[in-house]
């Protein structure tokens, strides 16, 4: 008596698990591609609304407002405008005197605010001046990360000190404030984080070079770390805002240069700061003073190299070298 072909039988209902197997991840894939493509289409819908309606903002009062750099400029207006919507106001910068200026003012004004002396290009004093913030205050709501410098001359005229000052201040304080406040941050799933970059964040500009290179890596890391906080929590609560200032009247840019000065000329650093603490408050992932400057840059890429090198060299506008 012959015995059954087992392995047969075995073949044919693993073929059989198999192809239903088959089945199933494409019915998968399929539901996915349609969930995909449901979802993408409302997101530009649910985007393109948000152009045409009012974001509501949020409510800084009470709440706590670290500002770097906040001694002049757009850190002393950025404190000033914080502190009359309630918020309380913790001051940074390497400068006493005009840092102390900016908490008198603010006080004299009935307003809340705290000032510390502080160097942003040293992580040590960073981290010792967080964990006192902790001990001082609690919570930091808000971290506007603004301390800044810029000077403008061709790239073989920058000494090595120079740029290397320029990386350490105008990028890796970013990195040291936010390793100081948004382990607290994550803990409690709430926070904002303010990144200054520019619109030399945005375009290449002559006279500009190491600057608009610390420029892009603050829109890039900021661009990296919000995907990072997004994918461990999908339901992250904390915002991060990069924003991209044309040429402020602060000092920094000494020597702007604009052919048509009605189209491009300089925003007052009070302007400025409105726009940071609005889009902060509404919760914009990115936001350029004029706020269309994003919408060129994405146009500008779209448009061949040569092409957009000529309507550059048409409106002859930039920054002219600081060592005339």
């Amino acid at each position: 008596m012959s015995k059954p072909n087992h392995s047969n039988n075995n073949g044919g209902n693993s073929n059989g698990a198999s192809n239903n197997n088959d089945i199933y991840n494409i019915v998968l894939l399929i539901v996915d591609i349609v969930m995909l493509v449901i979802k993408f289409w409302l997101s530009i819908i649910e985007e393109a609304i948000k152009l045409f309606t009012t974001r509501p903002e949020a409510n800084v009062s009470g709440q706590f407002v670290l500002i770097t750099g906040a001694g002049h400029g757009m850190g002393k207006e950025m404190a000033l405008q914080y502190a009359a919507l309630g918020a309380k106001v913790i001051c940074w910068d390497v400068n006493e005197q005009t840092n102390n200026q900016t908490v008198k003012q603010i006080k004299q004004a009935g307003g809340s605010a705290f000032g510390y002396v502080c160097n942003v290009v040293k992580r040590e004093d960073i981290m010792e001046l967080a964990t006192r913030m902790r001990k001082d205050h609690g919570f930091i709501n808000i971290i506007v990360n603004n301390a800044g410098i810029m000077p403008c001359h061709p790239l073989l005229e920058h000494t090595e000190q120079e740029t290397r000052l320029m990386y350490d201040i105008n990028v890796l304080a970013h990195y040291w404030i936010i390793q100081a406040f948004l382990p607290d941050m994550i803990e409690r799933n709430e926070g904002s984080i303010v990144a200054l970059s520019s619109c030399a964040g945005l375009f290449g500009l002559p006279n500009l070079v190491p600057y608009c290179g610390t420029k892009f890596a603050v829109r890039g890391f900021m661009a990296a770390l919000a995907e990072e906080l997004r994918q461990k929590n999908p339901h992250s609560n904390i915002k991060l805002t990069t924003i991209y200032p044309y040429m402020i009247d602060t000092g920094l840019c000494k020597n702007p240069r604009y052919r048509f000065p009605n189209l491009f000329k300089l925003v007052s650093p009070q302007v400025a700061a409105a726009s940071i603490i609005e889009a902060q408050r509404q919760g914009l992932e990115e936001a350029a003073i004029p706020r269309h400057y994003i919408g060129v840059e994405k146009i500008g890429r779209i448009i061949p190299k040569k092409a957009m090198r000529l309507v550059n060299d048409f409106l002859d506008t930039g920054v002219d070298t600081d060592k005339q």
